[in-house]
């Protein structure tokens, strides 16, 4: 018979493989909800909380594993160290979960401690180190849920605390098995799913619809083998088609035409050739063009991945991103990292600047909420646009790095999410998928073929409204934060006041 800490380790490693199937590729949120409530399950049974600190890290440790790994089993598209890396430092910041959870598991109320204790994790790794990784929050595997809806009142990183308290429930089916736990158990998960049901969603006060255009150039080969240029060369030809089957009357005339991350990988406020058949392909559309490109920085070691909206007359307005990917679109460290992995030499030769402006864009007449790829899952990123009056939202992204793998889908899930928190249509285009329109419910209208040339047209809505959860969504998220320092700094003094006593 398996030793009881065997079992429990056992039962931790099936929790947060579980857990990770509300993601892409599976997407079954149903499994992340037991996922969670099976963790809770084993933090707070009798033999788990009473062990030591070392024996409750090695259950936080083999959770993340078993989470995360999988989970982003596609950064190996990467490489495989880059892999490695990632899923080290999510177990380093995930490990004491186990700790915080035993500690919210002896509190009165302990659900609602449950709740901040995990929040205040999420949002650690979603700032830390360097711009964190967002990435696997309980809130983006509610998709299709009614638990969705709570982010539009309040907010993704509440919406993560839903969830938990709604995996608290189940667990509470477990570890208090009386007749008034379990009615009372039973009673609160049919509440916080019955008003996620109820909860309306949709535009935030609608303000009219335009036209658009997305294309989808694709990519020559694997990604980094193409020659300079050729992106470019690719996305023009996409375009030239819109415009044929504009002037044909196959296609309505869009207002605006938006291309993705790394449609142009020429910069042309450099290159007068590249610039002179941009603009002529403004003309050819009828329409200014939203181009993701990557311009040159300041030295010739540096650059900018950027959004320009491009007219007749030129640039007219820039979003450069934000929110960089370390060993990704940088290298820190990279006098002594590059010396020790050359793949980095060759395959990041400038380093990609940060922006330090929202990205709103003046286009069309409308205000269009830009974000780069990866932006889509940092809070801020979205909750500033939409404050500087942005009535539809874009996610300008390239994946070709991740081709064949479920990183497309998962960031689909997370921008259907953005949808529904702001009350935005939200476009996404990208270089060779997943190109779609969903709309503020979070339903994907459209998706393009992937891995091929494509254009999606269709007329979409705007909104100026600006919902409860990016108004308060900020707040309650250090609310839940400050509730849990708190309460664990008061705990501290506590023991240390039991202690003094005892002496």
């Amino acid at each position: 018979m398996a030793h009881p800490r065997v079992t429990a380790l056992a039962l931790v490693a099936v929790a947060g493989v579980t857990t990770s199937l509300g993601y892409a590729p599976v997407e079954q949120p149903l499994f992340t909800l037991l996922g969670v409530a099976l963790y809770i399950v084993v933090c707070a049974s009798t033999l788990v909380a009473s062990s030591s600190r070392r024996f409750m890290l090695l259950v936080g440790v083999l959770y993340a594993v078993s989470f995360m790994a999988p989970l982003i089993w596609w950064m190996n598209a990467v490489s495989h160290g880059a892999y490695a890396t990632l899923v080290f430092a999510e177990v380093v910041l995930m490990a004491p979960l186990a700790l915080s959870l035993r500690w919210a598991s002896r509190r009165r109320l302990w659900p609602l401690w449950g709740s901040a204790v995990w929040v205040t994790f999420e949002a650690l790794r979603s700032s830390f180190p360097f711009s964190g990784f967002p990435w696997g929050r309980l809130a983006h595997a509610t998709v299709d849920t009614p638990f969705a809806a709570f982010t539009r009142y309040i907010g993704p990183a509440a919406t993560s605390a839903v969830v938990f308290l709604a995996a608290a429930c189940v667990a509470s089916l477990v570890l208090h098995r009386t007749r008034r736990a379990i009615a009372i158990s039973i009673a609160a998960f049919v509440a916080l799913a019955s008003v996620g049901a109820l909860l309306p969603t949709g535009l935030a006060s609608p303000a009219g619809t335009r036209e658009v255009a997305l294309i989808q150039g694709d990519v020559p080969g694997p990604a980094g083998t193409w020659p300079r240029g050729e992106i470019f060369r690719m996305h023009l030809q996409a375009t030239a088609r819109l415009a044929a089957d504009i002037q044909a009357g196959i296609r309505p005339q869009p207002d605006f035409v938006i291309w993705p991350e790394n449609g142009m990988d020429i910069d042309p406020h450099a290159d007068p050739a590249a610039a002179a058949a941009l603009t002529q392909m403004v003309k050819d559309v009828g329409a200014p063009i939203l181009v993701g490109g990557i311009l040159d920085g300041p030295t010739p070691t540096t650059a900018y991945n950027a959004g320009f909206v491009w007219t007749e007359q030129g640039e007219e307005d820039r979003y450069i991103k934000r929110n960089l990917v370390p060993y990704g679109e940088y290298v820190p460290f990279m006098q002594v990292i590059g010396n020790l992995v050359p793949q980095f030499d060759r395959e990041i030769p400038r380093d990609m600047l940060p922006g330090d402006q929202p990205g709103d864009l003046a286009i069309a007449g409308i205000t269009l909420g830009d974000a780069i790829c990866w932006d889509v899952a940092y809070d801020s990123a979205i909750r500033d646009v939409i404050n500087n009056g942005a009535q539809i939202l874009t996610v300008q992204t390239s994946n070709a790095s991740f081709t064949g793998t479920s990183q497309p889908d998962q960031q689909w899930q997370i921008s259907r999410l953005r949808a529904i928190e702001t009350g935005r249509y939200i476009l996404v285009p990208s270089t060779n998928g997943i190109s779609g329109i969903a709309d503020a419910h979070g339903k994907t209208l459209v998706k393009a073929p992937i891995h091929q040339p494509a254009i999606i047209s269709m007329k979409v809505s705007l909104a100026d409204g600006t919902t409860l959860g990016v108004r308060i969504g900020k707040w309650l998220e250090w609310l839940l934060i400050a509730a849990t320092a708190a309460a664990m700094a008061a705990t501290v003094v506590h023991k240390r006041q039991i202690k003094r006593s005892q002496r």
